[in-house]
């Protein structure tokens, strides 16, 4: 087991197995780096990148290979610099047609944040809108985290996907284990889209988007099948699934979440059908990448206990 400290250099604007792995690693092993913000801004503030959504890694895994599943421990994400930015009006999916058409501000903006890394909140205080001051708490994530696609593919970072990508999914947080399926040897993964805060939905189009120090460790479950990233927290189970339309976002992530039940938790069919449809609960992850995001949710101490 070892420990690597990696400051990037360089970034990609797409999740593809023909990127040079930047690092190779172990299972097992715990990497300390650095993500910069969605349009390619580092921990110094200057433009290293470009938008949209840089990436930080391929990191590639010793021994993992098609049909395994990697799993990536998220031990860190802090911001590493004073400010983020985001956008000042709600994002076209995410408000009526007629209002935007006739009641809605036309034009975009953004604003600057201050972040207290300390205090745990970040603030505006500006003429341009009302109320003038706004803080809320910090709750840094990661919008992007993503093994390769297979075939050969590159997905612009923009796109979730079966891959995991972004998903900009604000419970992406520390502590969390999340699994992504690998399609590549070596899994390559990638990392990025820091945010600093994020609501559900993401309906402004982007976040309190800043740059990050993260730190993951990884290990493998050979010769398992996952369709969709799956996610788990103190509380909860998840599955994250991805689409457009939205129905079929929720549709990927709820059939995900009963073979889940039925691969691990020793639910067949009608059983799992019955376990969620009284126990199974929705976020909505993001309504404005290419692809929708939803998050299907099982607590843990409602599955059932012959379940791992």
């Amino acid at each position: 087991m070892n420990e690597w400290l990696f400051t990037p250099t360089r970034f990609h604007n797409t999740f593809s197995a023909g990127h040079s792995p930047v690092l190779r690693i172990k299972p097992g092993d715990r990497v300390i780096t650095r993500t910069i913000d969605a349009r390619g801004f580092d921990w110094e503030n200057r433009k290293v990148a470009q938008a949209p959504n840089p990436q930080t890694g391929p990191f590639y895994v010793e021994g993992a290979e098609p049909g395994d599943v990697l799993v990536v421990h998220i031990g860190k994400i802090e911001p590493n610099r004073a400010t983020a930015w985001s956008s000042t009006l709600l994002a076209p999916y995410a408000a009526d047609p007629a209002f935007l058409r006739y009641e809605g501000l036309k034009e975009q903006a953004e604003e600057t944040w201050n972040i207290d890394r300390q205090k745990r909140t970040a603030w505006i205080d500006s003429r341009n809108i009302r109320p003038g001051r706004i803080e809320v708490p910090l709750k840094p994530m990661l919008g992007c985290v993503a093994t390769a696609p297979g075939s050969g593919q590159a997905i612009p970072t923009s796109t979730p996907d079966r891959f995991g990508g972004n998903m900009d999914y604000n419970g992406m947080v520390a502590g969390v284990k999340l699994l992504l399926p690998v399609y590549e040897p070596g899994a390559l993964l990638f990392l990025g889209d820091g945010h600093g805060r994020q609501g559900d939905g993401e309906v402004v189009g982007n976040a309190l988007e800043t740059s990050m120090d993260v730190e993951f460790a990884v290990d493998l479950i050979k010769q398992k099948k996952i369709q969709w990233p799956r996610l788990e927290n103190d509380e909860y189970i998840v599955v994250l699934g991805s689409a457009s339309p939205l129905l079929q976002a929720l549709q990927h992530a709820t059939t995900e979440m009963q073979r889940w039940l039925m691969a691990d938790y020793g639910c067949d069919e009608r059983g799992s059908s019955l376990l969620m449809g009284h126990l199974l609960e929705y976020d909505i992850a993001n309504i404005v990448d290419p692809h929708f995001t939803v998050a299907a949710k099982m607590r843990k101490s409602c599955l059932p206990s012959c379940g791992r």
